[in-house]
């Protein structure tokens, strides 16, 4: 068995074999633990990040839900409201690490129902950037609102302070990973 990542599937040799008797969520010990048969922490880092993925993503189904839109549109939707800069779809999808023509697809259904908007890009000829709309503020807005309430009630013991320090420590080593896949290419 194994877990898809990014599109791709993490090779049986590296994913834990599921344990009902270590495990009441049919998953094996925690890193580190007699029973993970995992000893690379990097290899125990992904496979956490996806099962803690898989749990968030059945928490907030009811956000998506009612914002009605998919779970790939909100994404977009986020990447795009929350941007420094106005992205192309290009960036959205190279940050994300889904293709330009899924993220596109998205950016469509989007653009459709006005909540967010193409623009010139002054760097880019066909490349437009993507702006959200004030229909789409106000959606992401209330997603927004939905997702908090939706985290207190699920997780009102989990210390916020973990959470911003683990928040941290994942983008620091996102960063790096980036940065050496980018050097590893040129």
């Amino acid at each position: 068995m194994s877990r898809a990542l990014g599109g791709s599937a993490l090779p049986q040799a590296i994913v834990r074999p599921l344990n009902a008797e270590t495990d009441p969520d049919v998953g094996a010990g925690a890193p580190g633990s007699s029973a993970s048969l995992i000893s690379n922490p990097m290899i125990q880092m992904i496979d956490e990040v996806i099962r803690l993925g898989a749990r968030l993503r059945g928490v907030f189904a009811t956000v998506t839900a009612a914002a009605g839109l998919s779970p790939m549109e909100l994404t977009v939707l986020t990447a795009v409201a929350e941007a420094r800069t106005p992205p192309t779809v290009p960036q959205i999808g190279r940050s994300l690490g889904h293709p330009r023509q899924v993220i596109q697809r998205a950016a469509n259904a989007l653009t459709d129902g006005g909540l967010i908007e193409p623009a010139a890009n002054p760097h880019h000829k066909r490349a437009q950037v993507l702006r959200a709309t004030a229909a789409g503020r106000k959606l992401k807005g209330e997603a927004d609102a939905r997702a908090l309430a939706a985290a207190d009630a699920a997780f009102p013991d989990v210390d916020a302070s973990q959470c911003e320090r683990l928040a941290t420590e994942l983008h620091a080593l996102r960063t790096q990973i980036e940065a050496h896949l980018r050097a590893r290419s040129s």
